[in-house]
């Protein structure tokens, strides 16, 4: 492999999604050092002044019209919407990225082993779902993985937490109005901080890494202890938690590493997201 190939500077990125809250993290992360590009589907007078962002409708506009504007060798998707728009939107993704040799980063989700309940799951454990979400990331996984391997980075990701995540946004919304917080007392996860995932993302795309990735903690908590917690670092005030069961037995909703661990430096735990959010 010659040196030109693996300069960095080289890659242009493409970041689906780049308005939502993933995408404009990541972006954030990845915009100083590569050429990046985004698609965004509100427009607002930050988007439409960034000549690197294109406007993109998931419903009406065809995905192949910004692939071919921007000429991306990394596709990162972090879409949101319609499911059967995605479905066709990343159908062409995978068209392009066969025929222009690209490289997809797919961010996928815990939920594809919501079925399984009785363990955390590994890279390599077979993807079963209950949900409708859970399906949906499955569909596309098992679309993009048909692709050659070394173009295909799927990341699982669980609940992700942040200073402006939409989650803590909300819990702050519902400390604000005095009203209860849906815990669920039976669920154990892991969970993951935005700053370190979009810097676990850098380092998959600087070291040309693939295959199935799973980017949480790499400890498990209790929904309800954790959330507490959280709520501890938003607020001294007395906050409600309504406890919802869905099963008597603990619920394992956790995505860990076996085979393709990042380094130590790339790692969190639960404890330090909370540091994170305390700041």
């Amino acid at each position: 492999m010659t040196k030109k190939h693996l300069d960095p500077q080289k890659h242009r990125i493409l970041i689906l999604g780049v308005s939502g809250y993933i995408g404009n993290a990541i972006y954030k992360e990845l915009g100083p050092y590569f050429k990046t590009f985004g698609t965004y589907r509100t427009p607002t007078k930050a988007f439409e002044a960034n000549k690197q962002f294109f406007h993109y409708n998931l419903e009406e506009d065809d995905v192949y019209e910004v692939l071919e504007a921007t000429k991306p060798t990394i596709i990162i998707s972090a879409l949101r919407g319609n499911f059967n728009a995605q479905t066709i939107a990343h159908q062409h993704i995978a068209e392009y990225a066969l025929s222009s040799g690209s490289k997809i980063i797919f961010l996928s989700s815990a939920n594809v082993f919501d079925a399984y309940s009785k363990f955390p799951s590994y890279e390599l454990d077979k993807t079963l779902s209950h949900s409708i979400y859970g399906h949906f990331k499955i569909k596309i996984e098992n679309l993009i993985l048909r692709l050659p391997e070394k173009q295909v980075a799927v990341i699982r990701i669980p609940m992700i937490f942040g200073a402006t995540s939409p989650r803590i946004e909300e819990l702050r919304q519902v400390i604000l109005e005095n009203e209860s917080v849906e815990v669920f007392p039976n669920l154990i996860m892991n969970v993951m901080l935005d700053k370190k995932l979009t810097q676990q993302i850098h380092y998959i795309i600087n070291r040309n890494k693939y295959g199935v990735f799973h980017l949480g903690s790499t400890d498990l908590v209790h929904h309800d202890e954790y959330t507490k917690d959280i709520i501890g670092t938003l607020t001294d005030k007395k906050v409600v938690l309504k406890q919802v069961y869905t099963t008597n037995e603990d619920r394992y909703l956790a995505v860990l590493p076996k085979f393709n661990k990042l380094p130590k430096h790339l790692q969190i735990t639960s404890q330090e997201i909370l540091e994170e959010l305390g700041k």
